[in-house]
């Protein structure tokens, strides 16, 4: 698909992406109107994993192991027992329901590359919020403390123990040693003293590390920047949510355009004409807006419409259709029914009598006829009266004058009970040669193909058959099932009339938005919207004597 044909599809379907866009965007705007603010508080917290001696200046190891703290804290701020205990300092329920929200509420991570940990809680009182993200650093760091301190006081306390046992060792020994003449004695003491005071030593150190632990666990996690009672909610976010909305409802309407036309399979242009049938579009026909006989016939009463022009093309193209053997006899039908044939037979026959050929309408739809309706004469006789009568009947006095010069119709007369047997009769072939004789041009109109046999069995019959297919109505595979049924009864196709072409498409703008005229001076010019299309239009060689 080329570019100019999206553009094609999005200014067909642009009511309901800008319909899709309003009710998305007006329902976004309505939920957020009426959603229930909500406010967030956030605190900042330092892990330092360093030790008391080394804060000025902590190495590498002691920033990493705080960063991997910072990780494990995150994990342990969010769960139960701290939130919890942060319920319990403020006095809020604490049943496990009670909990879990509290937990939905609130969020720790640890901000990239930094010691810090960042705790946010959200919740529709701004206040209450400001005070849970600064209790519940404060309730961890307490219970984390008492965790750390209740473990180094334990080892405190038994370190301080077996000290005051050794000294008291180390002091017995002393005095044993000072009261002792005998040297073998002394020497064991003297061992035994050695031994006490290596002891000792190693004792103090342990104590000594057990103290440097003790200062690290009062001051591993502070509060770096506490939490302020916020002003604005940060939910919702209207116009945020509005323009999220009018986009995803624009984006949903043409994806849905895009699927409506991907599952399209009628005919919308002359390129789907040719690619299905292989024929060529003689004339594309854009949708005629009014209603009653002037809408049908636009040819007679608004000569200088964009659609008469249309008409006028059809005629020329059919007349180019068959160079060599001009067409006298041409019959009009469709896949379907309510495809605008009717209206085309009609509109072609007074395009075609205005070149000044005498031209005949018959109505062969001996089903339902509408001729007599669109020219507004009786149908009291007809094509069915004609053929009962036999073949020396005063054929003339059945045709029906018009207010168009030139032209006649034969309206069907009574309706039948057998419509195919009377056209494939030797009857209807022997009034076809004698409406022949009467006029340059006979026009007949029929039945749908795939509906009845009638258009088949009168289609080998005539000169030719022109096909009117409806821009948007007619499937693809009607259309060419269509064509195949003709061409089986060896009928002459001679191409596809598209009919009820949308304006706006890109069949219709190729043919007649763009045409050309010649002014007085004989220049070439566009034809613009100023002039209303009034002015004379640019036209090729053989169409010069078009009316």
């Amino acid at each position: 698909m080329e570019l100019r044909q999206y553009g094609q599809l999005a200014r067909k379907w642009l009511w309901l992406i800008i319909l899709c866009a309003v009710v998305a965007g007006g329902v976004a705007y309505i939920v957020s109107k009426n959603s229930t603010p909500i406010y967030q508080a956030s605190t900042k917290l330092l892990v330092n994993q360093a030790s008391t001696a080394s804060q000025l200046s902590p190495g590498y190891t002691d920033i990493l192991s705080s960063q991997q703290l910072a990780r494990t804290y995150a994990n342990l701020l969010a769960d139960g027992p701290v939130v919890e205990g942060m319920a319990q300092r403020l006095g809020l329920p604490t049943d496990q329901r009670s909990i879990a929200r509290l937990q939905s509420a609130i969020s720790v991570a640890p901000i990239r590359d930094t010691q810090l940990l960042e705790v946010k809680a959200e919740g529709p009182d701004p206040t209450l919020t400001a005070l849970i993200a600064n209790t519940l650093p404060a309730v961890f760091i307490d219970r984390n403390l008492q965790l750390q301190m209740g473990r180094v006081s334990g080892l405190k306390t038994s370190l301080e123990k077996e000290l005051a046992s050794v000294q008291d060792d180390i002091a017995r020994a002393q005095g044993a040693l000072a009261g002792n003449p005998d040297d073998a004695q002394r020497q064991r003491l003297e061992t035994s003293l050695a031994q006490y005071r290596t002891t000792l030593s190693s004792l103090a150190n342990n104590y000594n590390q057990i103290r440097i632990a003790e200062a690290q666990a009062t001051n591993n996690v502070v509060i770096a920047k506490p939490a302020v009672v916020p002003l604005s909610p940060v939910r919702p976010r209207t116009m945020t949510n509005v323009l999220l909305a009018l986009i995803v409802g624009g984006m949903l309407a043409v994806g849905a355009a895009f699927l409506v036309e991907y599952l399209d399979d009628t005919v919308k242009s002359p390129d789907d004409v040719t690619r299905v049938t292989g024929l060529s579009t003689l004339g594309a026909i854009a949708r005629l807006k009014d209603a009653g006989s002037q809408r049908q016939l636009i040819s007679w009463s608004q000569t200088k419409a964009p659609e008469t022009e249309a008409y006028r093309t059809l005629r020329t193209n059919i007349q180019f259709s068959s160079v060599d053997k001009p067409i006298r006899t041409l019959l009009l039908t469709s896949s379907g029914p309510s495809e605008g044939k009717s209206t085309t037979s009609a509109n072609l026959a007074v395009v075609m009598a205005q070149t000044g050929q005498k031209v005949i309408l018959v109505d062969a739809d001996l089903r339902r006829p509408v001729i007599h309706k669109v020219f507004g004469v009786p149908n009291n006789v007809g094509t069915t009266t004609a053929l009962l009568a036999g073949q020396d009947v005063d054929l003339a006095s059945y045709l029906q004058p018009t207010e168009m010069e030139n032209l006649k119709v034969l309206t069907s007369g009574p309706i039948p009970p057998n419509p195919s047997e009377l056209l494939g009769s030797h009857r209807m072939a022997h009034l076809i040669e004698q409406l022949a004789q009467l006029a340059d041009l006979v026009i007949f109109d029929t039945p749908p193909v795939l509906v009845v046999t009638d258009a088949s069995v009168l289609g080998r019959q005539v000169d030719g058959v022109l096909l009117v297919a409806d821009a948007g109505g007619t499937r693809e595979q009607a259309l060419a099932q269509t064509v195949d049924e003709l061409r089986k009864t060896g009928a002459n196709i001679l191409g596809i009339a598209l009919n009820r072409l949308d304006s706006r498409s890109r069949g219709y703008y190729y043919y007649y938005y763009y045409y050309y005229y010649t002014d007085e001076g004989g220049n070439r010019q566009r034809r613009s919207d100023a002039d209303g299309g009034r002015g004379p239009r640019f036209r090729l060689p053989w169409q010069q004597k078009t009316v």
